[in-house]
């Protein structure tokens, strides 16, 4: 029998990927109907200094047709070098047909006309929905890899906290990030606002490398130094949030995150049956590409609902 931890954070991924183009107004117009504690984004910066939200630095090819309505032959422009204005010509309410994209989220209805939103675009949705409780989860999308791709960390975070401010959200926004030097400059600059660390160890996405002496994703911390336990170097790292790959959490490392005062938040989970195994694991939150069966077994669990208000994008 799985015994439900008391309550669960609901975050919906990208929005709601799986329902509806990931991070557009729609997409989180859709959460918000559902009911989600958090809508979980990611960001980038334009060559004018606009925060918009973008999972991918440059336009991606399997989401994104041109002014002219014809699919992108390959991958467009880095975001950071488009003005807000240029960047506004491109349409991203609809996978291309035949992509891998298209066959991993065949359920995902279009919604075309939809361009890359401005930060400022979602909390005016918000506001619009008058859902006074959700949170917003914030990706800083940066690589060290790729640092001429996008604005550095610095001014990544500058920009980002300085709308937050003006937005007077401080108390409804936690960032999250792989690239945790962007989150100890936010550690610095805005205390208040919660961070979010994020892992993974997989040989398409590895932000720890222990296999390495070092890692350029970490800030200067090593996993080596905490006898390979991520939950005491995200810790050590002034996090307040430890945000792994669900696929490697275990009872073990999510109560001696717990015992450090750490929340767990996994991602990304979208089979009811992983859904089921992380809560009985006890993490304290999901994200989800389906938030809407993610409160489905919430609901089955019995446990506390957040507030769902209806609102068109």
């Amino acid at each position: 029998m799985i015994t439900p931890v008391h309550s669960l954070d609901l975050q919906g991924h990208r929005g709601a990927r799986g329902l509806l183009p990931e991070n557009t107004l729609p997409a989180f117009a859709r959460a918000l109907s559902i009911g989600v504690s958090t809508l979980e984004l990611d960001c980038a910066i334009t060559k004018d200094g606009v925060v918009v939200i973008s999972h991918d630095a440059a336009l991606n090819p399997d989401i994104t047709r041109g002014p002219d309505g014809q699919w992108l032959a390959h991958e467009g422009p880095a975001i950071a070098s488009l003005t807000h204005e240029e960047l506004r010509r491109y349409d991203v309410g609809r996978i291309r047909p035949g992509s891998q994209y298209a066959a991993r989220f065949s359920q995902q209805q279009p919604a075309d006309g939809a361009r890359i939103p401005r930060l400022a675009e979602l909390f005016a949705l918000v506001r619009k929905s008058a859902n006074t409780s959700v949170r917003f989860s914030i990706e800083t999308k940066i690589s060290p890899a790729q640092p001429d791709r996008t604005a550095s960390p610095e001014v990544f975070i500058e920009s980002l906290i300085s709308l937050i401010k003006n937005e007077k959200k401080l108390r409804r926004v936690m960032l999250q990030s792989f690239d945790w030097r962007t989150l100890q400059i936010a550690q610095h600059t805005a205390p208040e606002i919660p961070t979010v660390y994020l892992s993974a160890q997989q040989p398409w996405m590895d932000n720890i490398q222990a296999h390495a002496k070092s890692s350029p994703w970490n800030a200067g911390l090593h996993v080596s130094a905490f006898d390979g336990s991520l939950p005491r170097m995200v810790k050590a790292a002034g996090g307040a949030v430890w945000s792994p790959y669900y696929g490697e959490v275990t009872r073990d490392n999510v109560k001696e995150a717990q015992d450090l005062r750490l929340q767990v938040v996994v991602w990304t989970v979208n089979s009811e049956t992983d859904m089921r195994r992380m809560i009985a694991l006890g993490v304290n939150g999901i994200i989800s590409d389906y938030p809407d069966l993610l409160r489905k077994v919430a609901a089955d669990l019995r446990m506390a609902l957040p507030q769902a208000t209806a609102v068109d994008p």
